[in-house]
């Protein structure tokens, strides 16, 4: 059996269907919560691996579109989700095309009410003050310490040439992008109800 090829929606034809969808945003909660397209389910691409089975239903109950910030763990989900035969769509250019075609984003309240950075701002800041750091303690301490500013300047390099962040995967880690066990239960009992 060869593995479905995922599709690529553009944000008008993502529109035009959303009725017909199943939508999985697989950002982190937080970013979830920032704005997501309307009647989305967020299951964070850490946790796609547990919703195999429910994916799978809705898949044969229709197609699932699989979105993102910017389409890059989007399209990281739909080859995991093609691997065990589960065929999608990703939309292209991700929450950040469909806001700049001038569709809405519905908002949530994540973790009591507090609203997210999304995962490129936290990335941005995370680095920015690495840097920094590196480059007060080289210059007031140690210049071992300048290292540290490389190794991040090295890394976002890294970052663009294989569109991959090791930043994100650690930052999602933190508590508050992660979903709790019962937010998640109920989008996958949810899923399996479509």
């Amino acid at each position: 059996m060869t593995a479905p090829v995922p599709v690529t929606l553009a944000a008008g034809q993502a529109r035009t269907r959303l009725h017909e969808l199943t939508v999985i945003d697989v950002r982190t909660p937080g970013e979830y919560a920032s704005g997501h397209l309307p009647g989305a389910l967020n299951i964070p691409l850490d946790a796609v691996e547990r919703a195999l089975p429910d994916i799978r239903h809705a898949a044969e109950r229709g197609d699932v579109l699989v979105v993102c910030a910017s389409g890059a763990r989007s399209e990281n989900a739909c080859r995991l989700l093609a691997e065990h035969g589960i065929p999608t769509a990703t939309l292209a250019g991700g929450t950040g095309a469909w806001a700049a075609a001038g569709h809405d984003l519905h908002q949530s309240p994540a973790h009591g009410g507090r609203a997210t950075w999304n995962m490129e701002r936290q990335v941005r800041f995370t680095a920015g003050a690495v840097v920094l750091l590196g480059l007060a303690l080289g210059l007031l301490i140690h210049p071992a310490f300048l290292l540290l500013s490389a190794g991040i300047a090295g890394g976002l390099v890294f970052s663009a040439l294989t569109n991959t962040c090791g930043m994100a995967v650690m930052l999602a880690k933190l508590p508050h992008n992660r979903p709790r066990a019962a937010d998640l239960d109920a989008v996958l009992a949810q899923l399996r109800s479509r």
